[in-house]
């Protein structure tokens, strides 16, 4: 089974010269299985299981928990309007639609499944930046720049359409709510409870033990991203993490087994959801797939977060899954996750079925 991922993984990297590393981490105690696997080169070194990745939007499930960890404790609510938190500066006129200011109609559980209407400023900054490395970004004048220069797509809560513009609000009300900053609040409540060491923010923070290895390269339209300093006031709450596949399946063991936030609060994190698209629902910075006939096969159903680097965490429940990795490298935005449907969901299932034909 082992070898079967594995090559999958190897192939898809020499037949794409875009890719040059890609990291893999698969675990199934019903299976028997976990794998920890890489591909490629980074930095002129062959790529090591072991290297920290940068996990693009998988950090927005962070983001959410540590939502629901803050409404665990009674420090906040889904309910309550981001106004409360938020300097007014940034809320001034913040979501102006059709000539109405609903900026007070914008509620926590908005931000959190992508429901605020909201406009994107990621994808025209990222470019801003490519084009002129010395711009400064944080992430309120990244905010503020969305309000100025884009407009919203609808009302609050009448809608779908995902946009870091949430997440990076939701980071500046956690930093509110736990007098921290994001990546100080994201060491406390989650990275040191669940014993990830090597778990840090990029241009933010350092983990807690060193790395014999240096972080894998990512890459945006042949840009190396690592030390583009700026980038961090683009990602930050949106994506701002850089863990090896090991600590990630800490944080997903954790997760999926109530041990960081209670289980009624993940469920509820999850049945709170929006249409993504066909056979893909998104909950409170959870995307789930799920059957649809002829279009989404049930063997798919899992729930987790992707990134636009090719990087992916999930849970598969049937067969009790872990499924980690990236591609590193934002031309795989979409093509990682198939990737992981196509070759390690479906190979899960297919050499179950050797192993069970093979002991009849």
């Amino acid at each position: 089974m082992k070898t079967s991922i594995e090559d999958a993984l190897l192939r898809q990297v020499q037949k794409d010269s875009k890719i040059k590393s890609a990291y893999l981490l698969v675990e199934s105690e019903k299976l028997g299985l976990h794998l920890n696997t890489a591909a490629g080169v980074s930095d002129d070194m062959p790529a090591r299981p072991e290297q920290a990745n940068y996990m693009a939007s998988v950090g927005k499930i962070f983001t959410s928990t540590l939502t629901g960890i803050l409404s665990d404790q009674g420090k906040l609510s889904f309910e309550e309007p981001i106004i409360k938190y938020l300097d007014e500066e940034l809320v001034n006129k913040l979501h102006v639609y059709k000539g109405t200011d609903y900026t007070p109609e914008i509620k926590i559980k908005h931000l959190l499944n992508h429901t605020s209407g909201l406009y994107d400023y990621f994808w025209p900054l990222l470019d801003k930046l490519i084009d002129d490395p010395s711009l400064e970004l944080t992430p309120q004048k990244s905010i503020i720049w969305g309000k100025n220069n884009l407009q919203p797509y609808f009302s609050p809560g009448n809608g779908f359409h995902y946009t870091d513009t949430n997440y990076h609000l939701l980071g500046l009300i956690i930093e509110k709510v736990t007098k921290l900053p994001f990546h100080e609040a994201l060491m406390h409540f989650i990275f040191k409870p669940n014993d990830m060491k090597h778990s840090f923010m990029l241009h933010y923070s350092e983990p807690m033990a060193a790395s014999r290895y240096p972080v894998s390269s990512f890459y945006y339209r042949g840009h190396r991203l690592n030390d583009l300093k700026s980038y961090a006031g683009l990602d930050y709450a949106g994506g701002g993490i850089v863990a090896p596949n090991e600590d990630l399946l800490k944080f997903m063991k954790g997760l999926s087994g109530g041990r960081i936030i209670k289980k009624e609060t993940l469920e509820m994190m999850m049945d709170n959801k929006a249409k993504y698209g066909t056979g893909i629902d998104y909950g409170y910075g959870i995307m789930q797939f799920k059957p649809v006939f002829l279009l989404m096969p049930k063997t798919f159903k899992s729930w987790g977060h992707p990134g636009a680097t090719g990087s992916f965490m999930f849970y598969h429940p049937e067969k009790d899954a872990y499924i980690i990795g990236t591609f590193n490298d934002f031309s795989y935005e979409k093509k990682g996750v198939r990737f992981m449907l196509m070759k390690v969901i479906n190979t899960l299932y297919k050499l179950q079925k050797k192993t069970e034909e093979a002991l009849t």
